[in-house]
């Protein structure tokens, strides 16, 4: 059938997809803490899923953080390995439709790429993602779950925790309206409900890792950002990329299975076994 499968093995989730003729299908995703186990794992629920044979199996390409545990043929099939920045930047680029663009990689941390065409060149990155979101709901409002940091979020106010620029100054200025952030949580007080703190949390993130793509995309010279990873489902995000569109006219991008653009990226690619 000439299949490939990519498999991004991450620290707590490894995610599968296949390739079929340069289209992907069956995307799925496994929880567990053992990348060998989760490797495993992945591989015969991707299989079960869609009825196939050990047979149907062209290639297969890992790529993440869990990759390292890989050294040699999975069942068999020949099996390679390519950088998870690499992956990120052709799986962003085919899930997006676009041909050159800035990739970011929201996960526990948050990676940047520049993409463009088979060319992909890792530009930095930030500590401030996912980790730092569970992080702070942790000690501030003891919320551990995504789920129920983004339910809570839900009707906060950021006026209640965040300073903006109208609160420090009466003047106009040119470029930062006065609802703009001047300071993230720098106004909490004790009157702030959980539901404020929450989203000011969300904000504080989102708004960091979206000002960093602002400015990697200025040095790039480029008006793309494809979005990718688990926290592009947070809902709350898409009003704060979309206020920094219009203050810094970057388009930012969520294509579907943004989640799943690393393995996306491992699927496309078939490289020398291992």
């Amino acid at each position: 059938m000439s299949i490939i499968i990519g498999i991004d093995i991450g620290g707590s989730t490894t995610k599968i997809i296949g390739s079929k003729n340069n289209k992907l299908f069956s995307p799925l995703l496994v929880r567990a803490n053992d990348p060998i186990a989760s490797v495993y794992g992945a591989f015969g629920k991707f299989m079960s899923t869609n009825s196939l044979s050990l047979d149907d199996i062209d290639h297969i390409t890992v790529t993440g953080v869990g990759s390292s545990y890989i050294s040699g043929p999975l069942y068999g099939i020949p099996t390679g390995k390519i950088t998870e920045f690499y992956a990120t930047g052709k799986g962003g680029l085919f899930l997006s439709g676009l041909s050159r663009a800035l990739v970011v990689s929201m996960g526990t941390g948050t990676a940047y790429v520049m993409a463009e065409g088979d060319k992909v060149k890792h530009i930095g990155g930030t500590g401030v993602g996912g980790g730092t979101l569970l992080g702070l709901s942790n000690k501030m409002l003891n919320i551990r779950e995504f789920k129920d940091l983004i339910e809570m979020a839900k009707g906060g106010n950021l006026s209640n925790v965040d300073l903006n620029i109208g609160d420090i100054t009466q003047d106009k200025m040119e470029t930062l309206p006065a609802d703009v952030t001047a300071s993230n949580l720098g106004k909490i007080s004790d009157l702030a409900s959980k539901s404020d703190i929450a989203l000011g949390i969300i904000n504080l993130v989102f708004q960091t890792i979206g000002m960093m793509a602002v400015f990697a995309s200025q040095m790039h010279n480029t008006k793309d950002v494809v979005l990718t990873g688990n926290l592009t489902h947070v809902p709350q995000a898409g009003p704060i990329f979309e206020t920094l569109r219009r203050l810094y006219g970057v388009n930012y991008h969520i294509p579907e299975n943004a989640e799943f653009a690393t393995a996306s990226g491992a699927a496309l690619t078939k490289t020398d076994p291992l």
